[in-house]
């Protein structure tokens, strides 16, 4: 972000300053626009009913994650909470989708990762598991996601429960 907003890049003599000042700015209004997307609080309800595991991985710093999803009630009943530095590898890597299924204790090869970027797909793939491509979330609209190679495509979070409910 601070490449494109100030043309900087991490070799630049501010850019550890400006990426903290970031930071600490990003912090301070972490929650005050975030929004869970629609149809997702009804997937997670359908899931919990079902007794089905499930969790979140993020390439978010847990110096982030923890108060957003501390923040949102709907996290509670997340099994399992990956951030970007809770492993020794971020996505696309497949260690922490690996780290996320152990601490479910869910084989790789049971679970479904659902991502709204090229960078999930590939990390699931790796790491064994079916792939759910979102085409809703932060999508930009230069996205192919015909491109990305998942298993599925979901228009919509509840479109996910058809997945889980076929033989």
């Amino acid at each position: 972000m601070l490449q494109l907003a100030f043309n900087i890049d991490p070799e630049h003599v501010d850019f550890l300053s400006m990426r903290e000042e970031f930071f600490c700015n990003y912090e301070r209004n972490l929650t005050h626009h975030t929004r869970v997307f629609e149809g997702v609080p009804e997937l997670i309800q359908a899931l919990v009913e079902r007794a089905l595991p499930w969790g979140v991985v993020t390439n978010k710093s847990q110096r982030f994650t923890t108060p957003l999803t501390n923040a949102i009630p709907l996290f509670a009943s997340a099994g399992v909470i990956i951030s970007g530095d809770t492993t020794a590898h971020s996505k696309p890597h497949p260690l922490p989708l690996q780290e996320a299924a152990r601490r479910l204790g869910v084989a790789a090869d049971q679970c479904l990762y659902i991502g709204d970027d090229e960078r999930d797909i590939c990390a699931g793939r790796a790491a064994g598991m079916l792939t759910v491509a979102a085409t809703y979330g932060y999508l930009g609209e230069k996205s192919d996601v015909a491109c990305w190679r998942a298993d599925f495509v979901v228009n919509a979070p509840i479109d996910v429960l058809q997945l889980i409910d076929s033989p």
